[in-house]
């Protein structure tokens, strides 16, 4: 087989490179070690920064989201049992995010890409990567019991965190930056009305709450745990009962609770691979870079990723800007670390780190300036909604 850009992983940043680059004439095989329902059943992120949603829509996998997703204008934080609203069209120019859960971005990647064509193959096993600082890299898979050899002229290793793509890198080129928070977020889905029309972030002497949606009819809602915590301790009226003592009595007083749909524990950490280019083989997404969900970052960051990716690729071969593959790294990581700071200071203001009181003041006082500055806001604002694209020149 031969292709111009091998993508490993059919996860959401794999899908939106592969249907960018199919619109460009650039061809793209993917290659996934899962099967379809498998990569759906990940219940994972639900807030898409503009920058997302202008991608999917230049992908032509935007009908649904236009149709079904929730444009949020703002974000509620909330303490001392009092809510305080950060207006992003007030203090983000203009600029606000969609509610639209990623399972559902990459059914309609998925759906976009079957129907124009692109080849896509999953329960691909035994995935290697070879020749990567060569002119000629290949990738080699085992499918239905026969060995098949992928020739290409660049990979693109979307294959998160335990993928075959960082592993690949060599050992002495790869530098590794990482923070381990002593604690999780409890998370159920749950078929009920959310309890308000746009996101809650709560600071609470037990700990931390958030309260986020995915419908009109399916919510999302999180509570912090320890590490040593099991899900089977943790029944549904449980959790109901420490998240209605966590948020402000208004929120609480208007929560409908049933029963869950899916219930599970992440731990939370932050993570950043250096560089992101290894010879002919690009990370991308997990595979580079994990944020705690607090600033709701990561597939955000994965489609900033590809957006650099992709303007890159669509200048070297229409172009012959080879020059700019250089470039990617370097561009990537600017918006990427931005991007850890916001996530790690939101989940450093919001969350119990131990029995430390002064730490829980100053919580506190940071977040009475933070909602009542000027200043505080729109830092909080222009982060949250995503800091812009660098433009590839």
């Amino acid at each position: 087989m031969k292709t111009q850009v091998a993508i490993i992983g059919a996860g959401p940043s794999g899908l939106l490179l592969g249907q960018l680059l199919h619109h460009q004439g650039i061809d793209t095989v993917i290659l996934e070690r899962r099967t379809p329902e498998y990569v759906l059943g990940r219940i994972r992120a639900g807030v898409l920064e503009q920058g997302m949603v202008d991608l999917l829509r230049e992908a032509k996998a935007s009908e649904r989201m236009d149709r079904e997703g929730h444009v949020h204008e703002g974000v509620y934080l909330a303490y001392n049992n009092q809510m305080h609203r950060v207006d992003f069209k007030k203090y983000a120019k203009g600029q606000t995010v969609m509610v639209y859960g990623q399972t559902e971005v990459t059914h309609d990647l998925m759906e976009a890409r079957k129907r124009e064509g692109g080849v896509s193959i999953y329960e691909a096993e035994d995935v290697q990567l070879h020749d990567i600082y060569s002119d000629k890299p290949r990738v080699t898979f085992m499918k239905d019991g026969e060995k098949v050899e992928l020739e290409c002229d660049y990979i693109a290793g979307c294959d998160g965190f335990h993928g075959v793509s960082r592993q690949t890198a060599p050992k002495d080129k790869i530098k590794t930056f990482e923070r381990v928070y002593p604690f999780g977020w409890l998370g159920i889905l749950s078929e009920t009305p959310p309890v308000y029309d746009e996101l809650i972030y709560a600071n609470h002497e037990r700990g931390f709450a958030l309260c986020s949606q995915r419908s009109d009819v399916l919510s999302r809602y999180y509570v912090q745990v320890g590490l040593d915590e099991k899900i089977e301790d943790w029944s549904d009226d449980r959790f109901w009962s420490e998240l209605i003592t966590r948020i402000p009595k208004v929120a609480a007083d208007r929560l409908v609770t049933g029963p869950s749909i899916e219930k599970s524990i992440a731990p939370l950490r932050s993570f950043v691979t250096e560089p992101m280019r290894y010879g002919n083989m690009f990370l991308v997404g997990d595979a580079a870079h994990i944020v705690p969900p607090t600033g709701a970052k990561g597939l955000n960051l994965a489609a900033s990723d590809v957006s650099t990716l992709y303007r890159i690729l669509v200048k070297v071969y229409k172009e012959n800007r080879v020059d700019l593959l250089d470039k990617y790294s370097e561009i990537a990581l600017r918006r990427i670390w931005k991007a850890e700071r916001f996530s790690w200071w939101m989940t450093s203001m919001l969350h119990k780190f131990g029995d430390d009181d002064f730490g829980q003041r100053i919580q506190i006082a940071e977040l009475e300036y933070y909602t009542s500055s000027e200043a505080g806001l729109t830092n909080i604002a222009e982060n949250y909604v995503g800091l812009p694209y660098e433009p590839i020149e």
